[in-house]
């Protein structure tokens, strides 16, 4: 009789199983459809929008983020349509998704204070990789922008990592942008100097140099008279590759055709406060 009984429970074990089973599977299998089919419109979205940015020439940065969060966004949006179709409950799942976003955002605010700072870098642009910029105190020639910090490499080949929050908000010094730049140079001479003198002589120096741009035209002016001498102030436009190189050139071939022609430089002298 003990056998009997335990044989009839698991009949009835295994007929309210089968009965669940047949009355459930129409919503598994409805699930497993969605999960399918969702996966693959998931990657052709992904991908048309991918190739959409490519045909805008948007940023690689940016592709690569917007990819991403296209990718996981519509992923979450899929399970939450899945368990729903499972016959679970999903509003409790979304307000706990909520709470612990909520949660995560205040508690890396300055995160995503640099998140904003690198989406607002790579949506308006004020510079690109292979830019020399300025900015935050230091300077140096952009080689990776990232969604959070921005990579910057010296002259001295150290590599300084920006925050962008910071980096978005403050003032930013590119070089690069235009393609002419502009020398401005200080030289001093004594009162004994004749002032046309000097300035043809620099003039001519400029005048031979290939380097330097005929338009707009190079210009030495008196730029102060001072307790300790005359300051002359030298402009010339060159291109922004030459730039170091031509400021380094004309004080050096000036200063030797000064001592050819007798010219004296006149140091400055720092005025007593006193």
């Amino acid at each position: 009789m003990k056998i009997a009984g335990e044989i009839s429970f698991i009949e009835q074990y295994a007929n309210s199983f089968i009965k669940v089973f047949i009355d459930y599977s129409p919503k598994l299998v409805a699930a497993i459809l969605l999960l399918l089919v969702g996966i693959w419109v998931i990657r052709i979205v992904n991908s048309v929008a991918r190739k959409i940015m490519v045909r805008r020439e948007v940023e690689p940065t940016l592709i690569e983020f917007l990819s991403d969060i296209i990718y996981w966004g519509l992923r979450i949006v899929l399970f939450i349509a899945v368990i729903s179709k499972l016959g679970i409950e999903s509003s409790s799942f979304v307000a706990i998704l909520g709470a612990a976003g909520l949660a995560v955002g205040l508690s890396l605010q300055g995160s995503l204070s640099n998140f904003a700072g690198g989406m607002l870098i790579i949506l308006f642009k004020p510079f690109k990789l292979g830019d020399t910029i300025e900015a935050q105190g230091v300077g140096g020639t952009v080689i990776d922008i990232q969604i959070f910090v921005t990579q910057l490499l010296t002259a001295n080949n150290q590599v300084i990592f920006v925050p962008n929050g910071a980096l978005s908000n403050g003032t930013i010094i590119n070089y690069s942008q235009q393609e002419n730049r502009r020398t401005e140079l200080i030289m001093g001479i004594s009162y004994d100097t004749n002032i046309k003198a000097a300035k043809d002589l620099i003039l001519e120096i400029l005048d031979k140099d290939p380097r330097i741009l005929k338009h707009p035209q190079a210009t030495v002016s008196v730029k102060e008279l001072t307790d300790s001498g005359i300051k002359l102030v030298i402009h010339a436009w060159c291109k922004k590759e030459d730039h170091g190189n031509v400021s380094s050139d004309i004080l050096e071939n000036t200063k030797t055709a000064f001592d050819n022609a007798g010219i004296v430089i006149q140091p400055f002298v720092k005025e007593s406060t006193k």
